[in-house]
């Protein structure tokens, strides 16, 4: 079973899926994937990183002062975006326990390749874990969340501090 964790920007989505993360590598297994945690110049929001959860390899995703293709304010980084995420994913499939994306929203939908590679995570007997942008009517999104090896979590500011605890017994680990 896959697991998709869904919810409004700022709800906590990325928090959980660390703290998941962190209880699965603590229990012995292997993780790979991807994370893009926000990168901040104190307190304001210019952009995310892209980082291999095995090889710790980073890039940027997405940067205000960037160049590419434009979601909001930010511009998205095809290159670490192709060259990392796709490759984190790839490596996921091949050598890890669990596979972990974070995230699959507008700004990886704009990498053909990306999302090849996610349906290919998809496809295999491992469990994926992924954050998903909640409002999406694109079609791969719509596609992924219809799967029925699929559960959706919703996490909202009341059980962003323990929806990762109903995540894991979900999940028996």
């Amino acid at each position: 079973m896959n697991i998709l964790i869904t919810g409004s920007p700022g709800s906590g989505k990325t928090t959980v899926l660390t703290k998941i993360k962190d209880y699965i590598e603590f229990k012995g297994y292997s993780i790979g994937g991807v994370f893009c945690p926000e990168m901040r110049e104190g307190r304001r929001r210019v952009g995310f990183n892209i980082i291999d959860i095995m090889s710790k390899k980073r890039g940027i995703l997405a940067h205000v002062d960037g160049e590419g293709p434009r979601v909001g304010r930010y511009k998205v980084n095809l290159e670490d975006l192709e060259g990392i995420g796709i490759s984190a994913v790839e490596e996921a499939i091949k050598q890890a326990d669990y596979i972990m994306i974070d995230e699959i929203a507008p700004m990886e939908l704009y990498s053909q390749r990306f999302c090849e590679a996610v349906h290919a995570a998809f496809n295999t007997k491992k469990t994926v874990l992924a954050v998903i942008h909640k409002k999406s009517k694109h079609p791969f999104v719509v596609e992924i969340k219809n799967r029925a090896d699929v559960k959706i979590f919703e996490v909202s500011r009341e059980n962003n501090s323990y929806i990762h605890e109903e995540i894991l017994k979900f999940l028996e680990i």
